[in-house]
Parts: C-alpha cells; sequence; structure tokens
C-alpha cells in the first residue's frame, strides 16, 4: 500500500491553476481533487524514489485532498485543511534563509534555538487569516555537509566508509525527508504557495567558491558522485515546483523522468549542469500583480576564471538583464548572497578578488586564496564586475531609464546568519534597498556574533576603504549604508506590497523585532 513520504507540497499557483508535488513510498496513481476539480497522475521514478507533480484547476478558495491508488493520505487526522487560493497578485511574502533540521527539544534548541518556519506553521493554524501570498526560501534548505543526529544515524545504518556528509541520490532524499517532515512544516508547505533556490550548503560550503575551490573538490573520491546527487536531488525536490507547468511540460528531462528511463538523464543532466553552468539557468522570474520578483542562481551560474570572474554565466546575466525593468508597482530581485554587505566587508571582498586576480603578484594571489576561502570573501563584493553590473542596472530601473520607476526596488537575501537593512544612498532616492534574513534556524554563537559585529562593521569599515585604494579599485556605482539591524536570532522577513509603498517586517518565533516602512522620496526640485 503506498504511504505518502514527504509533502504534498503546494508549489507553483496562479490564476487558475495550482502545483501540488508528493513524494510516495512505491509507484502508484496520486489524485489531486479541490472541490470539482481533479488531476491525476502516475509516479514517476528516481535513483528509486517516486514522485508526481500534479496541476489541478481553481476558480476560487478551495481545499484540496491527496489520494494515492484512490486512497486519501491528505489531510492527515488532526491538521487543518490545506486551502489553495488563486495567486493573481503579490501583497504579502514571507522569506528566510538558512534552515538546519535538528529536532525540536532540549538540548538542540538551547544550541540551535527555535525553528522560526514551524512557529509561523503552528502560528498560521491558529490564524489563518494572516496567511501570506508566498513563501520565498533563499538558500540551504538543507545541509548536506552539517549532519544532524538523524542523518548521521542513517549514513551509519548504510555505510562504512565515506565522510560524515551526504554523498549520494538515497542520502540527499532522506535529507530533505527529515528537514520537511515536520507535521507543521508540512501543513505550511502544503498550504502556502514556495519557491525555492539553493546556496552552498544544498551542495557544500563555500560552493563554487573559485577555480581553486573546483580543483581541490575534483581531487576528493566521492566529490563526483556528491555534486551529480546534489543537482540533480535538487531539481527534484525544489527547481520543478518553480516552473510554471508550461515551462515543465516542455522539460526534457521530466520527460524521460516519466518514461522510466531516467535515472542516466538525470545524471548526465546534472553532471552538464555542474561542468557548463550556462547549459541551464536555474534563476527564474514571477510577474504577480504590480510586482515582478526574479530569483537569481548566485552559486550554479558563476564564472570562475582570475580576471573574468562574474557571479552570472553571460547566458544568465542576458536573461536578468532582459528581466530586470520598470513599470512594475514593485521589483524585487532575490540572492541567496546579499548585494549590498556592509559597505567595509564589501571593500575588503573586492580587493582579496584584485589580489587573488594577481594585482600584488603570484604569490600573493595564492595567499589571497587562501584568505577567501577561509573567510568565505566570495559575495557580489568578490565579484566587482557583476556587482558593478547590476548595480548600473538596479540605478537605471530605479531612475525611470527602463520604464516607470517602481516604488521599490528590494533586494532579498540571506547567507550570513545576521538580518539587516541597507539603503542606497541617492538624490531622489528611497526606492532601493537591501532586505536580508538569515537565519531562519542556525544562528552563530555568541563569540561568532561578537566577530561578526568587530568584523563587518568595525574593522572592515576602517580597513575596506584603505584596502581598495590601495589595489587601485574604482568606487563602487553606487552608495549605501546600514539602516535597521544587525540582528542575529532565528527569523523570518515579511514585506508587505502596495500601490506607492512597501512594509518590511523582521519576526522571530515571539513576535515582531523590528519593522519599517518605504516610501519613495519625491525627487529634488530644480534649483
Amino acid at each position: 500500500m503506498p504511504e505518502l513520504v514527504l509533502g504534498p507540497l503546494l508549489r507553483h499557483v496562479d490564476a487558475s491553476a495550482a502545483t501540488v508535488w508528493v513524494e510516495t513510498s512505491e509507484p502508484c496513481t496520486v489524485r489531486v481533487r479541490a472541490g470539482d476539480a481533479c488531476s491525476e497522475e502516475h509516479t514517476f521514478t528516481a535513483h528509486g524514489h517516486h514522485y508526481a507533480l500534479l496541476d489541478v484547476g481553481i476558480e476560487g478558495p478551495v481545499a484540496y485532498e491527496v489520494e494515492l491508488d484512490d486512497r486519501r493520505v491528505w489531510p492527515e487526522e488532526g491538521l487543518p485543511p490545506s486551502v489553495i487560493r488563486p495567486l493573481t497578485s503579490l501583497d504579502r511574502l514571507i522569506f528566510g534563509s538558512c534552515r538546519t533540521s535538528v529536532p525540536h527539544e532540549e538540548p538542540y534548541v538551547r544550541t540551535h534555538g527555535p525553528d522560526v518556519l514551524r512557529a509561523y506553521g503552528l502560528r498560521l493554524m491558529e490564524s489563518p487569516d494572516e496567511r501570506p501570498d508566498l513563501i520565498l526560501l533563499l538558500g540551504d534548505q538543507v545541509y548536506a555537509d552539517e549532519l544532524t543526529p538523524g542523518m548521521k544515524e542513517f549514513i551509519a545504518g548504510r555505510r562504512d566508509e565515506g565522510p560524515e556528509e551526504v554523498v549520494d541520490f538515497e542520502e540527499y532524499a532522506e535529507l530533505y525527508r527529515q528537514a520537511w517532515s515536520d507535521p507543521a512544516v508540512r501543513w505550511l508547505m502544503a498550504t502556502v504557495p514556495t519557491l525555492m533556490i539553493f546556496d552552498d550548503h544544498d551542495v557544500r560550503d563555500d560552493w563554487n567558491t573559485s577555480n581553486v575551490w573546483r580543483e581541490q573538490m575534483a581531487e576528493v573520491p566521492w566529490w563526483e558522485r556528491r555534486i551529480v546527487s546534489a543537482l540533480g536531488s535538487y531539481y527534484v525536490y525544489q527547481h520543478l515546483g518553480n516552473l510554471p507547468p508550461a515551462e515543465r511540460a516542455a522539460d526534457p528531462v521530466l520527460a524521460a523522468l516519466k518514461a522510466d528511463g531516467g535515472d542516466e538523464v538525470l545524471d548526465t543532466f546534472a553532471r552538464r549542469a555542474d561542468r557548463d553552468p550556462d547549459s541551464v539557468r536555474w534563476s527564474y522570474h514571477r510577474d504577480l500583480g504590480g510586482t515582478r520578483l526574479i530569483v537569481l542562481d548566485s552559486r550554479s551560474a558563476r564564472v570562475l576564471e582570475p580576471g573574468r570572474r562574474r557571479m552570472l554565466d553571460p547566458g544568465e546575466w542576458e536573461w536578468f538583464d532582459k528581466h530586470a525593468t520598470g513599470d512594475f508597482d514593485h521589483l524585487l530581485v532575490g540572492s541567496s548572497l546579499p548585494i549590498l554587505l556592509p559597505s567595509g566587508i564589501h571593500h575588503v571582498e573586492s580587493w582579496n578578488e584584485a589580489v587573488c586576480d594577481g594585482i600584488w603578484g603570484r604569490r600573493a594571489a595564492r595567499w589571497g586564496e587562501r584568505v577567501r576561502q577561509f573567510l568565505d570573501l566570495e559575495h557580489w563584493g568578490a565579484f566587482r564586475r557583476s556587482f558593478e553590473e547590476l548595480a548600473q542596472v538596479v540605478l537605471e530601473v530605479a531612475s525611470g531609464v527602463r520604464g516607470r520607476p517602481p516604488a521599490s526596488v528590494l533586494l532579498l537575501s540571506g547567507d550570513v546568519h545576521y538580518s539587516y537593512m541597507a539603503s542606497v544612498r541617492r538624490r531622489g532616492g528611497g526606492r532601493v534597498h537591501q532586505i536580508v534574513c538569515s537565519p531562519i534556524r542556525n544562528p552563530l554563537s555568541r563569540t561568532l556574533r561578537f566577530a561578526n559585529i568587530v568584523a563587518s562593521f568595525g574593522l572592515a569599515g576602517v580597513l575596506g576603504g584603505v584596502l581598495a585604494r590601495a589595489g587601485g579599485l574604482p568606487r563602487p556605482p553606487l552608495r549605501w549604508r546600514i539602516t535597521k539591524g544587525p540582528w542575529f536570532p532565528n527569523m523570518m522577513t515579511a514585506i508587505e506590497l502596495a500601490p506607492g509603498e512597501a512594509a518590511v517586517t523582521w519576526f522571530t518565533d515571539t513576535g515582531d523585532q523590528d519593522s519599517v516602512r518605504i516610501r519613495p522620496e519625491p525627487p529634488a526640485a530644480p534649483r
């Protein structure tokens, strides 16, 4: 008898249809009923695991049920119904990043704090009217290199050698199962549409920091299997649900999986995606009423050759440049890595990139590479040309060069394990802001919090400009400052969008941390 292993996950939703994703214990027929509408699919198999994505029609808010071979398996006893709502505008978005799935009892709450995603699910069960339109998860949905006790036990039960890290598809499948199986999290992800993008820990810490990092990892015996499994499982568990139905229907990898010939096709696709990033686009965009949301792949799409580093490869950049336009009330750009770091750290990262590229000679370049990896100097500032190009595009959107300027251009990010807001300083501005929210559940220790404050907001602020000038680097095309934060607790962020303004609220498991209302300043009067 087939059972529901994971899900249902409510993924792509628009005005007339919703996508439901499930994993089952064995091949079966999956049926989703939403009022009078019904959709049916047979599962497809990848590396011995069974999945289905079903698109069901909707006309208004409607509760849905999931059946496996004619037996109802969702909603589960004791959980509220999962109600699909048509998604025609983006009025309220919740986002965050960096969530480890250790248990929820002591001593793990003491070391990792409360799980804000779980707490938010429990909160919505009690107050369904607070439900957002969308949840955006900006990286590190799973930690493949920092294992929970449950994952350590699972791996020990199936192999005696290899690293204490996830290596193959089977272990990734278990990693996702443990991350998304808590009842409150499961209900939340079944009820609110989610969009996702990876960051490094979905694969491995510092993934694609540099060519040297890739060369070092290529020497590791199990790495080839790891990267193929990481990208293959990401495709199945995260990427497919980001796609609208028409794009998914045209996807040749999914067609091969449904034709029962998919394992080799999936692995070949994942291997090619790693070796030739330009062969696949993980980035995506959604237009929801007066808002455009662009989510960027700032990990896999990198060009790493010294002297011509880019955060986005040429194809990815061309795609972004095409879609970064005005004529929307709001433009949201999601990147797992912050675009606007504290300015001192930004300058240090740009200086380090120049050193790694040989500005002070080969010996200094080798030293710079060690510093780059040790201090994780691989954000947008460490890919300076991409930063400058993106900053120019953002300024053009905000100033009306690319169409009617939006009321806000919000850059959404995570990764750094503290939350803050940075605002661009420009005459007539007030439109461009970096909103960072990290972690959902994986806080820094007190020692590391102090070290980050000193490094990011103290020492780097003094040294950054000096080093940038010593390296002969040009000034960035825009200036910014931290206007809210930093905060270090586990939290998520709510963004409320209305014509002409936006509101941002950072919240923990117990309540709001801080909030700000964003209204564009009127242009300066001519003199």
